[in-house]
């Protein structure tokens, strides 16, 4: 009789482990970092394995969100370049991970250095790129994203640099363009790059003000690459902007069940707040300021979502601006200009915060948050008028944001005279 019952369970598991290793099947920088480390089994000493193997851990930390594969890159780098001192692509790896580590100035350094060697390397300009926008130089960016283009026309590195610098300058209709034709291009089997596409359209479509879309768009996402932090992460942002505030509590414990950022923290906090579950909320805070003060830092930080809690929600401006200046030198993209003219406006420094808003602006970004934060600053310095226009352009561009509430009030508290 045992060996009946024990046949049958054995059986039983039998039959079940198909659909377990179907979910559990591995992912495509899982793939590759079998392939590598299986090469390097065979021929230790062969540099080409260690830079595939530092490419697929890269890939595999935006995969999981677990920054630990980046020191496994990080090694795998050094045994490559310890093989072959001069090797181009372990240096382009480097760069790439210096990059996923937002440590711009180096990146753009080694990234210039690799152009020299070899002008057409098309991924090179795109790190160009993406260290120029991040340091401001958004000229510069677009001069590199369009080598992209020139070199390999239609290739999905350039459209997804173009699709991101277009969304910078406000080429909504543009940036869109590039994603879907990058999507197009990308191959069904590299299933995270196709959920991170769809990711970053849906996140387009929310801060545009269509979050229906949005959602559409993330749940092909989350089909194509279940469970997706990133994914989740924004159907959650979506469900606020709607009022769903009971999904997005339930996605975002979902996707802080490993790994969580402090940026996915602080929407945790929000949602719970949203909610009325206001202890949870409290804890949520809390966690989120520990971890965010622990890496400030770093380059690779949560600074942007620090100040906005500490000029907003913690009502402490001055660690609010304490925060902004350390992120400025190591930053001058539009998103950190913006989080530095509203520190500056939370300190009750006006005349300062109109001067970086108005650089912010200049790059053309259509953001219903930066138009806000232009409005509120006008209307502290008196101006009426550039206030209502900054305020009313926040609510037509995106009228379910998570500011358009206050530029409600802030419309209806600021009268324009008709004369």
């Amino acid at each position: 009789m045992k060996n009946l019952v024990l046949a049958f369970l054995l059986a039983v598991f039998a039959s079940a482990t198909p659909a377990v290793n179907e979910i559990a099947s591995p992912s495509p920088a899982e793939l590759r970092i079998e392939a590598a480390q299986n090469a390097l089994q065979k021929q230790p000493t062969r540099y080409q394995s260690y830079n595939d193997l530092a490419a697929a851990l890269v890939r595999r930390a935006r995969e999981t969100g677990d920054k630990s594969y980046r020191e496994q890159a990080r090694a795998a780098i050094a045994n490559s370049l310890r093989l072959q001192s001069e090797n181009f692509e372990a240096k382009q790896a480097q760069v790439d991970l210096l990059l996923a580590e937002r440590k711009y100035h180096e990146a753009l350094e080694d990234a210039q250095a690799l152009n020299h060697r070899m002008p057409d390397a098309v991924l090179v300009w795109g790190y160009i790129a993406e260290s120029e926008a991040a340091l401001g130089d958004y000229q510069k960016a677009e001069e590199a994203a369009q080598w992209m283009m020139n070199l390999r026309p239609g290739n999905v590195p350039a459209y997804l640099t173009g699709a991101f610098l277009r969304e910078e300058w406000g080429d909504i209709d543009g940036a869109e363009e590039f994603f879907s034709k990058a999507l197009q291009q990308t191959p069904p089997f590299e299933t995270e790059e196709t959920a991170w596409i769809l990711t970053r359209m849906g996140r387009l479509l929310r801060r545009s003000g269509r979050p229906d879309d949005a959602a559409t768009q993330l749940q092909k996402a989350l089909k194509a690459y279940p469970d997706y932090y990133l994914s989740l992460e924004e159907l959650a942002e979506v469900r606020i902007a709607q009022h769903r505030y009971p999904e997005a509590v339930e996605l975002l414990e979902k996707r802080n069940g490993s790994f969580p950022s402090p940026s996915s923290e602080l929407l945790a906090a929000q949602a719970y707040e949203h909610s009325g579950r206001q202890g949870d909320a409290a804890k949520m805070y809390s966690k989120f300021e520990h971890d965010a003060r622990a890496q400030a830092s770093l380059p690779d930080n949560d600074n942007l979502e620090l100040i906005t809690y500490y000029g907003e929600h913690a009502q402490q401006p001055q660690e609010a601006l304490r925060i902004a200046r350390l992120e400025m030198e190591n930053r001058h993209d539009v998103w950190t200009l913006d989080a530095c003219a509203w520190a500056l406006y939370a300190n009750g420094q006006y005349a300062e915060a109109r001067q970086q808003i108005e650089k912010a602006l200049a790059i053309g970004t259509r953001d219903a948050v930066l138009y806000y934060h232009a409005g509120a600053i006008d209307q502290a310095l008196g101006e009426k008028a550039e206030a209502s226009r900054y305020l009313r352009q926040s609510l037509d561009f995106n009228p379910t944001s998570e500011v358009a509430e206050a530029a409600r009030r802030a419309v209806s508290e600021t009268p324009v005279s008709s004369s």
